[in-house]
Parts: structure tokens; sequence; C-alpha cells
């Protein structure tokens, strides 16, 4: 019921609530006619020929042949609408479904290029009577229809003409189509569309005033920020302000400064050393003639040590 309610509104949500009730019921005739009718308002033509021949299979009927067919036109195989208008049988079809198969294996001619064959199939009995019938329209719309396409722009325009005099729920579009052939526009189409150009292009001159603006504003920042450069030299070796480089100069010849004066402290200290060494070497001769002398001294002392023992003094 859901999908029923809501089908010509939006056929893809009618199409899910089916599905859903075909998970939950399968095997009810009529879920799967469901599923199958809002899978062709869907335009999923393969899923609408599986569901409408399963319904026929479990009803045994064939109410919605121009269904099936019209989904074969779509998926591109026109002979296989053209072969079930053949096979049908006009004992299982009512009025409505006859006449709507009948303009489905028209417009399958027409798909072939049998432009004439088309116009010889639509020439039945229920194109000139029962006016108020529901299919009155459709039949008329498709005559007309398969006349242009033969090239017989004159009577096409009659069973235009035709057409919208016994479509009052405007089922059909043969009131534009008429219109069409005598040349004739409407006016308040075209202000709609001279109303759209002025809007699009008006979008256009705001988008590009606005990309105006924003190079503008980029140029004035780099102006800025080459001015700011210009005011503060730098060095382009080291990277730095021309502030810092004179800091950084005075500090490096601090450093100068106390390397040189190291530098003299040392050769103080070396000329001092060179002074003294002459001395020291003045007194290592005294020195080492004083060892000497402590050395016979001891030796002599040891002797007499010995003697006073009894020995005998080596001689010298």
């Amino acid at each position: 019921m859901a999908a029923g309610q809501i089908i010509d509104e939006d056929s893809e949500l009618a199409l899910q609530h089916a599905i859903a009730a075909r998970r939950l019921a399968s095997r009810i005739a009529v879920v799967r006619e469901a599923v199958g009718l809002a899978a062709y308002a869907a335009g999923d033509w393969t899923m609408a020929i599986a569901e409408l021949r399963t319904y026929h299979r479990m009803t045994g009927r064939q109410t919605h042949l121009a269904e099936i067919a019209d989904s074969e036109r779509a998926l591109g195989r026109p002979e296989r609408a053209i072969d079930l208008y053949r096979g049908a049988d006009p004992k299982n079809l009512d009025k409505a479904g006859a006449i709507e198969l009948l303009i489905v294996a028209a417009g399958a001619r027409g798909d072939l290029g049998q432009h004439d064959a088309a116009v010889a199939m639509l020439q039945v009995r229920e194109l000139t009577a029962d006016e108020d019938a529901d299919w009155a329209a459709r039949l008329r719309y498709a005559y007309a229809d398969a006349l242009l396409a033969a090239g017989r722009r004159d009577e096409a325009r009659e069973w235009f003409s035709r057409t919208a005099a016994v479509d009052e729920d405007q089922l059909t579009d043969a009131t534009e189509r008429l219109l069409e052939l005598d040349g004739i526009t409407i006016e308040g189409d075209d202000d709609e569309d001279e109303d759209d150009a002025e809007t699009a292009e008006t979008d256009a001159d705001a988008v590009r005033d606005q990309d105006d603006e924003l190079d503008d504003d980029d140029e004035d920042d780099e102006d800025e920020e080459l001015e700011d450069d210009e005011d503060e030299p730098t060095d382009r070796a080291a990277g730095l302000p021309a502030d810092e480089d004179e800091d950084d100069d005075d500090l490096e010849d601090d450093e100068l400064d106390d390397e040189d004066d190291a530098d003299d402290d040392a050769d103080e200290d070396e000329d001092e050393e060179l002074e003294d060494e002459p001395a020291a070497k003045k007194d290592e001769p005294a020195a080492k003639k004083s060892d000497a002398d402590d050395e016979k001294a001891d030796e002599k002392a040891e002797g007499d040590e010995f003697v006073a023992e009894g020995g005998k003094r080596p001689q010298e």
C-alpha cells in the first residue's frame, strides 16, 4: 500500500517499500506485482521484467505485457517487444492493456526504422472511437508521432491537434508539439531563459570581481613585504639584519683582542724561560762537582770505618 501511494511522487522510495514487502512475503502475487510496477516506474527494467513475469506465472494473467514489452525496448531489444505483441492472447487482455501493448509494439517498429509499418499498426478502429476512454489521448499521440517520424508532417499536425482536444488531463505534450510544428514559441519561456542568462552573467561578474579583489589584496601584501625588506637591509651571506651583523663584528673584534693578549703573555713567559736557562746551565757543573765531592767523602768515611774494624784501606 505504501508503494502504491507514493509511486507517482517518489518511485525510488516506492521500490524500496515493495522490496521490503517481498522480503516478508515473496510468495504473494500482489507483492511481486508491486515490486515489478515500482521497478518499472523507477527505470529498473531488468527487475521489472523478472517480477512481472513471476506475477504472470503465479496468477496465469497477462495484465502487464505492455510494461514488459516497454522494458525490453528500454534495454535495446525492440524485437522482443514485437514478439510479445504477436504472442499475446487478446482474450486474456483488457481493452486498456491491449491498446498499451499496441502502442509499445508500434514504437518498437519505429526503433527499427520501420516508420510506415508503425503507422499501419496504429490505424485501428479505436483511433477514431471512444474519445472519452483513458487510452484515447495516448493512442492518438502515438499515431501523430509515428506520422511525423514517417515524414507526413501535415497529417501529424492534424493528429496532434486531435490529441490535444481529448487530453484534458494533459497526459501528453501534444499542445507543445503542435505549437512547435507551427513555429510558435512562448514568450514566457524566452523571458525566463533571458533572466537565467542574465543571472548567470551577474554571478560570473561577481566571481570575477571577488577574484580581482583577492588579487589586489595579495599584491598589497607583497608590496608591504618588499618595503619592510628595504627598511631593514640584511647581510645576504648571513641572512641577518644589519644591526645583528654589527654586534657580531664587535664580538669578533673582542675575541681577536683576547687572543692577541694571550699570545703576548705566552711570548713573555717564553722569554723568561729563555733568560733563566743560561743561569741554570752555569750552575749545573758546580752542582755536579759538589755531588762528586760528597760521594768521595762518603766513600772515605766508609773506608775509615772499614779500617777501624781491622781492614786495609784500598789503594786510591
